[in-house]
């Protein structure tokens, strides 16, 4: 099947920033859960280069290893599915400044130094932790990636996945283009969002860390922003402030133990030995914000605004966000 040149294909995939495809429902998945750990197990070096690199502290590195794999265990045992294979998860740290989390199909999930930096406890970290897996269990990337093979014709509504070749897959993933890995990680919708939220809200509980750490997430990127530009993860998972308010309802319905400190953890102390002692101890990270594109880019190139895209067509309005 003849490829899409470079710059069709970076071009259609910023339409799926603006265009979400089927409104907000649920689109196909044309992926089997095998294709989505090879298409991870493939593209996540490249992810992992074109982010930054590994932080250069392997305390620090088997810190976030260790809570992400017991984050990864609930999430097998409180989201079970007979089709998913056993998912080897991955967890690196990016030595960037870009304040960001992403997780990649298959298990693969990245969170920056930055945005780790911005953090001030345990319980933080496992909520940035617990909503990246949450996109992987219920597989968001997946949908996205399928609307995206569609969208660009590369499947026929009566055609099958088996179609697609595995180079046209990562290249709408975003491996090999400047810009497209990106673009890709800006598709989720809101109820993607959501979905990551509650899931990743019930993972962190159930290993014990307190889920007022995810609602404190919001509210320091929020305050990130404050400054101008934003940071890069709240232009791939925005905030506003009804999400917040979502998640306060959830945790008061949900887990009303939230106060108790003999119930929930949210370990600052921990947090300051282990991380931020020995984050502020290594040199400064090469890798900046100019590497990525940010939510001031989306304005300038496509003439709206990240929440007036992310709403379009949902039949939904943003200024009530």
């Amino acid at each position: 099947m003849k490829l899409l040149k470079p710059m069709y294909r970076t071009l259609l995939l910023l339409l799926l920033v603006l265009i979400p495809l089927g409104g907000c429902a649920r689109g196909p998945l044309l992926l089997s859960w095998d294709d989505e750990v090879r298409l991870g197990n493939e593209s996540a070096p490249e992810f992992l280069k074109q982010g930054g690199g590994e932080l250069p502290d392997s305390a620090v590195l088997n810190y976030v290893k260790a809570m992400g794999t017991k984050l990864a265990g609930s999430a097998e045992q409180l989201t079970p599915d007979d089709r998913r294979p056993e998912l080897n998860w991955e967890f690196h740290v990016l030595d960037s400044q870009v304040i960001n989390a992403f997780a990649l199909p298959g298990g693969k999930v990245f969170v920056s130094r930055g945005l780790m930096e911005r953090l001030n406890n345990e319980a933080q970290l496992a909520g940035v932790l617990g909503h990246e897996i949450g996109h992987v269990t219920a597989r968001h990337g997946n949908q996205r990636m399928s609307q995206a093979m569609i969208l660009q014709g590369l499947v026929l509504a009566a055609g099958v996945a088996g179609a697609v070749s595995d180079d046209e897959w990562m290249q709408v993933l975003g491996v090999g283009t400047a810009v497209g890995g990106q673009l890709f990680l800006l598709k989720y919708s809101r109820d993607n969002e959501s979905e990551a939220d509650q899931l990743g809200v019930q993972y962190m509980a159930q290993i014990g860390y307190n889920p007022v750490g995810q609602v404190q997430v919001m509210e320091v990127l929020k305050a990130a922003s404050s400054g101008g530009g934003g940071p890069e993860w709240l232009a791939t998972h925005p905030a506003p402030d009804t999400r917040i308010k979502d998640l306060e309802e959830l945790i008061i319905e949900k887990y009303p133990m939230y106060r108790d400190p003999a119930h929930y953890r949210m370990g600052n102390k921990e947090y300051e030995q282990k991380v931020l002692a020995p984050l502020k101890a290594l040199p400064p990270a090469a890798h900046g914000a100019s590497a990525f594109i940010g939510p001031d880019d989306i304005q300038r190139i496509a003439g709206m605004t990240w929440e007036q895209a992310l709403h379009r067509g949902c039949g939904c309005n943003a200024a009530h966000e």
